[in-house]
């Protein structure tokens, strides 16, 4: 079966699945939110659901592999970027599935991944310079992609909690879909968010360590760099003041929010820029 066909099935079944849970978790909004209950849910994903994410997960990661990984020259760009930190955040949703009833936030996923599936057809990116084939430089590629899905993931939390509490003070009821409460999802929300520091440290650590490497020189500090050391320290001062002073709620939402544009900047964002608008590849 040629590529393209695959994502545009694997595209269409991603945007098929998010529709199907907009319209029994979101739409549907059950009485028996799990949002009422004081322990997390059990895995609110039925037998057929949790196969059928299976189906265009494993199609797109199956591309996504011998897009970029199979072959001897690593093609990458920011559609790529995208479309393979999508994937992993589908990844993290079904796996998490199995501990949290998150059902609501399988609409969100699912349609964003939907649309990142055919980005590399549209936008084929580029092929790796030499160094890119080498393993420290796959290893730097896929701790970051870890990172920025871990925050994609958090992301989608913090919004989906905001939505919840406007809910809750409109006196509009709680339910999104079936969700645990709402110190389960913020307890879950600074894990995520700590993962994820961790993951971007070490991306950031291995940068510096294997820039001499694989570009013979120490690593310089362009705006690839300055975003991520900027986006790490916003992420870092979020943890801090969790830790010291509780924070949560809006202040949380507005510095996730923060460093998470910060590090779609990092990367995704200037080489949209450059290979969209300035058309340089």
């Amino acid at each position: 079966m040629p590529d393209i066909v695959i994502h545009v099935v694997a595209s269409a079944l991603y945007a098929v699945l998010a529709l199907h849970f907009w319209n029994t978790r979101w739409r549907a909004r059950p009485a028996a939110s799990a949002a009422a209950s004081s322990a997390p849910a059990a895995a609110g994903l039925q037998a057929w659901e949790r196969a059928a994410i299976l189906v265009p997960l494993a199609a797109h990661g199956a591309l996504l592999y011998s897009e970029m990984f199979a072959k001897s020259e690593l093609r990458f760009g920011f559609a790529y970027a995208l479309s393979a930190m999508l994937w992993l955040t589908v990844l993290f949703y079904w796996l998490e599935s199995f501990l949290y009833d998150l059902d609501a936030m399988q609409p969100p996923a699912l349609a964003l991944a939907a649309f990142a599936v055919p980005l590399p057809v549209l936008f084929p990116g580029r092929l790796g310079a030499a160094y890119a084939g080498s393993f420290e430089f796959r290893l730097h590629l896929l701790l970051a992609m870890l990172a920025y899905s871990l925050f994609t993931i958090a992301l989608l939390h913090a919004l989906l909690m905001a939505a919840v509490e406007r809910r809750l003070h409109r006196k509009e009821g709680a339910a999104l879909g079936a969700l645990p409460p709402l110190l389960t999802l913020e307890r879950l929300l600074f894990r995520l968010i700590g993962a994820a520091f961790v993951l971007l440290t070490v991306t950031l650590a291995t940068g510096f360590a294997f820039s001499e490497t694989l570009f013979g020189r120490a690593m310089r500090f362009d705006h690839k760099t300055v975003f991520g050391v900027l986006s790490w320290l916003t992420f870092g001062l979020l943890l801090a003041g969790r830790q010291l002073y509780g924070w949560r709620g809006r202040t949380a939402l507005r510095w996730t929010l923060s460093g998470f544009v910060l590090l779609f900047l990092a990367y995704i964002g200037s080489r949209f820029v450059l290979e969209v608008v300035l058309g340089r590849g």
